[in-house]
C-alpha cells in the first residue's frame, strides 16, 4: 500500500496528533507551507514532517546543568 503524500487539514492535523483548529492557525500565521487548490488546502507529508522536526527538542544532561550552574554563580 502506497503512503499518502498530500493531507487535508483534517487529515493533517490527525497525522500530527493534533486538532484542526491548531493546523488553522498554522495557516493563518503562514508558520507551515501548504497548497491552495482553489478553495481546497493541502499540506505535503514533507513539509508536515519537517515541521514536527522542528520542533525537537533535545534531551539534556543533569550533571552538565549543574556544572554550567555552578561556574554561573
Amino acid at each position: 500500500m502506497q503512503e499518502k503524500e498530500h493531507f487535508s487539514v483534517p487529515e493533517a492535523a490527525e497525522y500530527m496528533s493534533t486538532t484542526e483548529r491548531f493546523v488553522r492557525r498554522l495557516i493563518a500565521e503562514r508558520r507551515i507551507p501548504f497548497h491552495r487548490l482553489g478553495r481546497l488546502i493541502r499540506f505535503k507529508r514533507a513539509d508536515l514532517d519537517a515541521f514536527i522536526e522542528a520542533g525537537r527538542v533535545e534531551a539534556f544532561d543533569p550533571n552538565a546543568v549543574r556544572q554550567h550552574l555552578r561556574r554561573a554563580s
